[in-house]
């Protein structure tokens, strides 16, 4: 199994670019750097990083077509690969915090993310075309100035219908915050749809995004799990109730707004909601723990690769350089 690091995207380009680089040096497959409400432009923040790395693969996670349209999204994607030689690669996703903030509604969003991957696709094909979608359309289109190999296309993927959908069109799928158990189901379904392109999941990429908390001290990596609670999907019931009662389940939907609150003060504290409850969220939905139960982490890992995932990505968070450190010593080796 190969490990990539999502890094934080408020960080500078020199920042992104140093710690691109040490992850690099200790074995890492990829970088990704998410886009946010508040956060650096993806495609520039990794420019540096695309060149003075040599084998890192790189790029942005999860651009939605909604704030961007895809035309936009292609010169900045290409644009980004040709300074990284070819390692290029994204993840399309049906939109984000970003778009609730700005009250852009996402419509339509399995059909807006295959055109835009239909519109990427023929970006990077050289020729002169025109496409004309359901959403989107455009004429006369050609990047002339391509020289790099295609970047990988992916796409953000954890229910059936967008499941379909990307082993249509895409070259591989990013599930997000999935517990071992439904990502076994997904990458049934993913395997299925497959099957019926001709294609198999030994040539098709699959990763799963997952936050990771450890540290000496256990105690902050359970609180800074807690805080960052908010972001691992957990206001979706189906993931709720493959571990969760449905008692518990009840509770977290109808305390949506302590999670907000625990994010935005930037506090473990979540009112309303058990610590015993906790425990279950964090144990589940994040990679959580002290030096001391790495071995637990490891083989958590490998119920991923198990049911035949190829890439975990993980999302450091403080320290982020000791966090690469320590996944470069321990994890990489073990999963190797």
């Amino acid at each position: 199994m190969k490990l990539d690091v999502i890094l934080d995207a408020r960080a500078s380009a020199n920042e992104i670019a140093k710690l691109g680089l040490l992850a690099e040096r200790y074995g890492f497959d990829g970088v990704w750097v998410s886009s946010l409400l508040d956060s650096r432009d993806p495609f520039a923040n990794l420019t540096t990083l695309a060149q003075q790395s040599s084998s890192i693969k790189l790029g942005p996670i999860a651009i939605n077509p909604w704030d961007s349209h895809p035309v936009r999204i292609a010169a900045s994607l290409y644009t980004l690969n040709e300074f990284a030689d070819g390692r290029a690669r994204i993840v399309i996703g049906g939109g984000g915090e970003a778009l609730q903030a700005i009250n852009l509604e996402p419509k339509r969003r399995v059909r807006a993310v295959h055109e835009c991957v239909e519109i990427l696709k023929l970006a990077g094909s050289g020729e002169r075309s025109d496409y004309i979608g359901q959403l989107y359309q455009v004429k006369g289109y050609e990047l002339s100035w391509l020289t790099a190999p295609t970047p990988q296309l992916y796409v953000g993927a954890n229910m059936p219908q967008m499941l379909r959908m990307a082993a249509r069109v895409a070259d591989g799928v990013m599930m997000s915050d999935m517990p071992p158990a439904l990502a076994e189901v997904a990458l049934k379904q993913l395997s299925e749809n497959l099957m019926d392109k001709s294609r198999s999941l030994n040539s098709f990429w699959s990763g799963s995004f997952a936050a990771w908390h450890v540290y000496a001290n256990k105690e902050q990596a359970w609180r800074e799990a807690c805080q960052w609670m908010l972001l691992r999907g957990i206001f979706r019931p189906w993931i709720l109730s493959s571990f969760l009662s449905a008692a518990e389940v009840k509770l977290v939907m109808a305390n949506a707004q302590s999670f907000v609150d625990a994010f935005v003060n930037r506090t473990h504290v979540i009112e309303n909601i058990p610590e015993k409850l906790l425990d279950k969220l964090v144990k589940n939905l994040t990679l959580t723990g002290s030096l001391d139960d790495l071995d637990a982490l490891v083989a958590h890992l490998r119920e991923y690769e198990a049911i035949g995932m190829q890439s975990v990505s993980l999302r450091i968070y403080t320290d982020p350089a000791s966090s690469i450190k320590l996944i470069g010593e321990q994890l990489i080796p073990a999963l190797n």
